[in-house]
C-alpha cells in the first residue's frame, strides 16, 4: 500500500564528489520516519506536465535512527531532468514532495549466510544503510562483503566512514575497487567488482573439505550492465538465481 505524499524540507546539502551530492531531508509532519534499510523514497519534481514523468526514486543512504530526517546521495546525470532540477534549483530550506518508504530490497530477517553487497556509484546507498544498521543493533551475521566499484579514487563515496566501520565491525569487509586507476599499493584493488566476489567465492570453495560453495546471498545495486553481468557470473559460480537480489538504477 502506497503512503500518501508529504512535504519534506531540505535541511542540509553537501558535495560528496564532483558530480555527487548528499541531501538531508526532514519530514516536519512526522516525529520519526521509520523505514527498513535498503528501502527508497520517491520524489515528485516539477519537471514535466505528466505525473509519470515527474517522479524519481532514490535509495535512502542513512539508517533508521528514530528521527524524521533521511539522507539521499544523488549523482548528476547528463541530460537528466530530475537531477538537474535537484542540483540547480534545490537549496537548504527548499521543500520537496516525497513519498515512502517503499521497496523490498532489504536485509533478511536473520543473517544466516554470507552477504555480498555489490554496487557501483550511488548504488552504495542502501548498503551503507544496511551495514550501519547491522552494526548499531549488534545483529548476528556471517561475513558481509561490501564490494564497491568506482572509476577513480575521487569517486569513492563514504570511504573514510566505511573503512572505520570495517575496523569496528566483526566480519564486515569493505572492498572498494577502481576501474580506471593504477594501484600504488598492494592494499588497493583495481579492476571491476566481478573479479572480487569471484575470487572470494572460489577461495571459500577451495578451502572447503568437500569443495562445496559457501552459503551466500548476493545483493546487487547499480547500473543495468553491472547487474546483468553479475547475475550471469554468480550463477556460473554455481549459485541459484534465488540467491540474487537486485535494485536497478537508471
Amino acid at each position: 500500500m502506497l503512503q500518501p505524499w508529504q512535504t519534506g524540507k531540505v535541511i542540509r546539502i553537501e558535495n560528496a564528489t564532483e558530480q555527487t551530492r548528499r541531501f538531508w531531508i526532514q519530514m516536519p509532519a512526522m516525529e520519526s520516519f521509520d523505514f527498513q534499510p535498503g528501502q527508497f523514497v520517491t520524489l515528485d519534481l516539477p519537471i514535466h506536465e505528466k505525473p509519470n514523468k515527474r517522479v524519481r526514486s532514490y535509495s535512502i543512504s542513512s539508517w533508521p535512527d528514530g528521527t524524521n530526517t533521511i539522507e539521499l546521495v544523488i549523482v548528476l546525470l547528463e541530460g537528466g531532468a530530475g537531477t538537474h532540477y535537484l542540483f540547480n534549483e534545490i537549496q537548504v530550506g527548499s521543500e520537496l514532495t516525497i513519498r515512502g518508504p517503499q521497496g523490498i530490497f532489504t536485509l533478511p530477517e536473520t543473517i544466516e549466510k554470507d552477504l555480498f553487497f555489490i554496487c557501483t556509484g550511488t548504488g552504495i546507498a542502501p548498503f551503507r544503510s544496511m551495514a550501519h544498521y547491522v552494526f548499531n543493533h549488534n545483529i548476528p551475521h556471517q561475513n558481509i562483503y561490501l564490494i564497491f566499484g568506482c572509476r577513480h579514487f575521487s569517486d569513492c563515496l563514504y570511504e573514510k566512514e566505511l573503512k572505520e566501520l570495517d575496523g569496528k565491525m566483526p566480519n564486515f569487509h569493505y572492498i572498494p575497487t577502481f576501474s580506471r586507476e593504477k594501484a600504488d599499493s598492494p592494499l588497493i584493488r583495481t579492476g571491476y567488482v566481478h573479479t572480487v566476489y569471484e575470487e572470494i567465492c572460489r577461495s571459500h570453495q577451495r578451502a572447503s573439505a568437500s569443495g562445496e560453495l559457501r552459503a551466500a546471498s548476493f545483493f546487487l545495486c547499480g547500473w543495468k550492465n553491472m547487474i546483468d553481468e553479475a547475475k550471469q557470473r554468480i550463477q556460473t559460480l554455481g549459485y541459484d538465481r534465488k540467491s540474487i537480489h537486485q535494485e536497478l538504477y537508471g
